[in-house]
């Protein structure tokens, strides 16, 4: 009869521990069991249907690698600018995650790093474009992959403008019938490394020189060596009008879920189940600042960095940024990750945003 009692209760034992594991591979726990205070973080719910957070479509929150919180709201959105009106967001809903593409982009570069394909962040982008050697010149010839990576090209390119303006660079290369063309066709207006100016052309050329490396297209490589050991099984990733190429800076498509995959994997070091699947040394490097642009915020390779005053102490904050509100917070002090989507493409002047939503409703409610 002991047997039989220790069996049974090993038997409850694993079955419990296994209901922890969802189909995602995420491990999901309760408020209380995460002990975060769920008064405070449940009126999240109020705030955003009341209208307090415009247009929040998701908010999701992992404590020490746990899937605690997570909430979806029906929302007007756009697939890569163009409205498909409300819809009603789940677990299951892909959405646009805009600029988030470019750190997915970042974590290929380091994959075909660590394959071989790419020899160094030190190697002249002009070699991978042969096709462009009458542009090979002056200050331009010296620019590297590094200086894509840390938008520090030196290259003319005015991305602060709306994007519904014709004279943004970005709606210019996507309209331009040549993008790479495009890009390597600005002057110059710095010399490489000096400045950092918001280019998503150069997340362009990176998504490029994988293809030349590696032999596959964006959309192919990530799927291959990132998304597929992730478990992430559905995605899209826009082209750009006519032409057989992926919009690398803003055209990916993904769940919220998934968001949160790729935060907890740069949270570990580019660990997921086990399995290196981007070099340390990479991850490190990546959420590592390599240009100051004010007290508080650096940018790494395609990953912004800031100091944010969260319950009163200075926090250390690695952040994914897409237009519209797309967000994924990575704190490795405290061990939180945070994904939140939106619908607010474009508009730039909203104070109660994601990120205040983090810092009204998730930290006062995690009791650090």
């Amino acid at each position: 009869m002991l047997l039989l009692c220790l069996l049974y209760l090993m038997s409850c034992s694993q079955k419990t521990a296994e209901s922890l594991h969802d189909k995602d591979e995420l491990i999901v726990a309760s408020l209380r069991e995460a002990g975060i205070d769920s008064t405070v973080i449940n009126g999240v719910d109020t705030a955003v249907r009341n209208g307090t957070f415009p247009n929040i479509h998701s908010l999701l929150v992992a404590k020490d690698s746990l899937l605690v919180f997570e909430k979806y709201w029906s929302g007007k959105d756009e697939v890569w600018g163009t409205s498909i009106g409300v819809v009603s967001h789940s677990k299951d809903s892909l959405h646009d995650i805009r600029s988030i593409s470019k750190s997915i982009v970042s974590a290929c570069v380091g994959i075909a790093l660590d394959q071989g394909k790419i020899k160094s962040v030190q190697q002249r982008v002009f070699d991978f474009f042969p096709e462009y050697a009458k542009l090979d010149t002056g200050r331009k010839s010296l620019l590297t992959i590094e200086h894509l990576l840390t938008m520090s090209s030196g290259l003319k390119w005015n991305e602060e403008v709306p994007y519904t303006d014709p004279e943004n660079s970005e709606v210019k290369m996507i309209n331009s019938g040549n993008p790479i063309q495009f890009v390597l066709s600005q002057p110059m207006e710095h010399s490489p490394g000096q400045q950092w100016k918001y280019n998503g052309g150069t997340t362009q050329l990176l998504a490029a020189i994988i293809e030349k490396t590696t032999g596959q297209k964006i959309a192919e490589f990530a799927d291959k060596n990132l998304f597929q050991p992730l478990g992430i099984s559905h995605f899209e990733w826009v082209k750009y009008p006519g032409l057989d190429e992926f919009a690398a800076a803003s055209g990916l498509r993904l769940r919220s879920r998934d968001l949160l995959k790729f935060g907890l994997l740069y949270l570990h070091g580019g660990r997921w189940n086990g399995k290196q699947l981007i070099p340390e040394s990479w991850v490190d490097a990546s959420v590592k600042s390599h240009l100051q642009m004010d007290e508080v915020t650096s940018y790494g390779y395609q990953f912004w960095l800031w100091d944010d005053q969260l319950m009163g102490k200075r926090t250390r904050i690695i952040s994914c940024v897409g237009n519209g509100d797309q967000r994924i917070f990575i704190d490795k002090q405290n061990n939180v990750v945070v994904v939140a989507t939106a619908g607010n493409y474009n508009i730039w002047d909203i104070e109660n945003d994601a990120g205040e939503l983090v810092r009204q409703y998730v930290y006062p409610s995690l009791g650090l």
